[in-house]
Formats: structure tokens, sequence, C-alpha cells
């Protein structure tokens, strides 16, 4: 099995390393001022624009997307390397090179969806990176992970579909460059449960749509469009706006939420990393009683198992990107969802044990240990509840002592 880099993969991996490096976290203070300096915890400031230009004129840009149209034509694996370098500045990486989500996803499926007037509206400004979008999906009141639970209804109404429901966790929509969002949501109480549920486009300024309120994670507010809690009442979309056919909703999801998912645990090995070298730095750097905490067994201990534990999830997440390149989304699911089990949690311990390095400066914004271990802890319920993943892994396995495929 080859898990390295293509020719082409290679020499955009040196360009954008390059890029993450000396351009992006250089800048991620000023980045910060820029934002504070408006008044919007969502602007979009002018360091990002400055480097989206940039990151465009060297070739860094949707390298998410597979095909050579709307995208770089990369394959997962080339990909899941490049994805890693954007994760050590998981905040601005994968927006300076447009590729972060959930723009990403929607960018996914508009292609294998979309009717032409789709793509033409809102597909080519995301590529642009004109506009932001929002996937609206989970919901307050049910458990989401099963996506048979969700609530909010789309009733056609002639030639419009009505939408009632709430949803929250929806990410970006508090931006103002935020311009539409895909909605799930029942079309058919009675039909099979699997073909109960529809997509559609949402336009954000559609009367009756609202965001109630910013919801925060671990008390921080995240810019960038945040993740708000939006009501739905007797909002009104052309039918033209459904994507697919009617009860299509439950596929386009699997379809969205596969790669898109596996995105997040490749930036998940840059977080990672990134925390590694901030640890090993500032144990060198600390002496309490006598000696730097890089001489004492329990430090050595953390660094032997970070470096195990990164290069463990680095090896399951190119060999999930791998069979997703060799045998599609469907025949790699157990690989993806094993790798989302691993990648959060491995995230997560790496950087707890780099804030308890850092003292009491980890705790604080004075560097990004906090935020990033805040992020790989809610990945681990974002991206399917760690259970959820356990279960399918689980009875995948048992069906081999059972006789069954």
């Amino acid at each position: 099995m080859q898990l390295g880099l293509s020719e082409r993969g290679q020499r955009l991996h040196t360009e954008l390393e390059d890029f993450v490096r000396e351009r992006v976290i250089p800048n991620e203070a000023l980045h910060e001022e820029q934002i504070a300096a408006s008044g919007d915890p969502h602007h979009h400031p002018a360091i990002m624009e400055e480097l989206q230009a940039e990151a465009r004129s060297r070739g860094l840009w949707n390298l998410f997307l597979p095909d050579d149209e709307h995208g770089a034509g990369l394959s997962n694996l080339d990909y899941a390397h490049l994805a890693e370098l954007t994760g050590r500045s998981v905040i601005m990486a994968p927006t300076a090179t447009n590729c972060a989500a959930p723009d990403t996803g929607n960018m996914e499926v508009l292609p294998l969806v979309g009717t032409p007037e789709q793509q033409r509206q809102w597909m080519a400004p995301l590529l642009e990176a004109k506009i932001r979008s929002a996937f609206f999906m989970t919901e307050p009141g049910v458990a989401s992970s099963d996506a048979r639970n969700i609530q909010t209804r789309i009733e056609r109404d002639g030639e419009h579909y009505v939408i009632n429901g709430r949803k929250w966790w929806s990410s970006g929509a508090s931006s103002s460059r935020c311009k539409v969002g895909i909605l799930m949501g029942l079309t058919d109480t009675e039909a099979d449960p699997y073909r109960q549920q529809s997509m559609v486009l949402v336009p954000m300024d559609s009367p009756g749509g609202e965001v109630v309120r910013e919801l925060p994670v671990y008390g921080r507010f995240d810019g960038h469009g945040g993740h708000p809690e939006v009501a739905f009442t007797d909002v009104r979309v052309p039918v033209s706006n459904l994507l697919g056919e009617e009860g299509d909703g439950f596929a386009i999801a699997q379809q969205r939420l596969g790669p898109g998912r596996i995105h997040h645990c490749m930036r998940m090995i840059g977080m990672a990393e990134r925390g590694f070298d901030l640890m090993c730095e500032r144990a060198l750097e600390r002496t309490p009683f006598g000696r730097p905490i890089a001489d004492q067994g329990v430090f050595q201990h953390w660094i032997a198992q970070a470096r195990v534990r990164i290069e463990q999830a680095r090896l399951l997440t190119l060999k999930a990107a791998h069979l997703m390149d060799e045998v599609g989304n469907r025949g790699a699911r157990m690989e993806i969802s094993a790798i989302k089990l691993v990648a959060p949690s491995m995230a997560e311990w790496v950087l707890d044990k780099a804030i308890q390095t850092h003292g009491g400066a980890g705790f604080t914004d004075d560097t990004p240990l906090a935020m990033m271990w805040a992020h790989a802890r809610t990945l681990r319920m974002a991206d399917g509840p760690d259970e959820v993943h356990e279960m399918a892994l689980a009875r995948r396995e048992l069906k081999r002592y059972r006789g069954t495929s």
C-alpha cells in the first residue's frame, strides 16, 4: 500500500508548507487584531483577503476538490498530506486556501446533485470565496446523530417549499458573508425512514429565517460565522431549490459527510504536530526544581506517547484516504469511522499534555493551545459521537463471526 504523495502532490506540499510557515502562522496575531478592531467577531479581515490572493497566485486554492474543473484535481491521499499542513493553523490556513468547512462539504454536494442553475448561482461564488455558506442539519431537541430523528418540516405549497423548524451548530451562519445554506428536513413522514428527508438550498435573506443566538464552545465564541441556533418560521423557497429529488436527503448527507469529515481528521494531525512542537519547546525552557521539565521522566513519557499516537493516527488517516481513492467512500466506510474515532481523541490528548507543560499560560490565549484543545474535543461530537463510530465498527467486526457480510 503506497501512502506517499504523487509528484504533483509533493510540489504542492512544499509550496503549502512554506505558505503556512512563512505567511499564515506569523500573521495569526494580526488576524485577531484586525477582527477585534472591526467590532464584529465574524469580520473577514484585510490580512485574510491578502492571504487568499497569495494562495490563489501560488496554486493553493480549492485543494480539497478532486476534479480539475472546479478544484485542484488531487486524490484524497494527496489532499490528506496537504490538509495536515493547514491544521497547523486551523483557524486561518483552511480559509486562506478556500478549504474551510462547511463550505467544502457544500461545494462537494453541488457538483454531485446541484442543477446547472444552482451551481451557477451558489457554487461559482463559493469557489471564488466571494461568499460563505452554512449547513443546517443538527437540531436542539433531538439526537441528531441519527438523521431519522430530524423534525424540521419541508412542505410543498404550489411552486414553493415552506420550511418550519429550528437548527443549531449552524457553522458560518452568523457571518454577513454567508449567503446560502443547505437545509435537511422532512418532506414525507410516511415514506421509508431513509427516504423521508430532503435537502433544499435556503438563501440567508429569506423572510422567516432568524439567527436566535450564538452558541459558545467551552465558553469561547468562535468568529468566522460562529455556530448559531437558527429558527425557520414559514420560510418559503422555490421548488427549484431542491437538491436532487425528494427523499434524497439521507443519501446526500452520507455523500457529504463522509469525505468532508475525514478532512477534519487530516487537520487534526497538523494540530497535534503544532501542539507537540510547542510542548517540546516549552519543556526545554521551563526549569522547576532545578532542572528542565524535558529531563523529567513524566514529560519524557508524554513525548514518547505523543509521537507514537500522532504517527498511528496519521497512518490510519492515510490508509482511509487511500481506500477512498481505490474503492470509494462506501468501501472505506469502516476506516473512515475508525479515523473519526481516533484522530480527535489523539489530538485532544496531545494538546492536553501541551497545555499542562505550559502551566498557567496553557489556559490563556497567549498560545493557540486552548483554542485547539476545544476544537479537538468538539470534533469528538461534531464528527459523530465516538459511541456511534464504535457501534459501527463493532457491528462490522461481529458480522464476520456471525457468518454474514
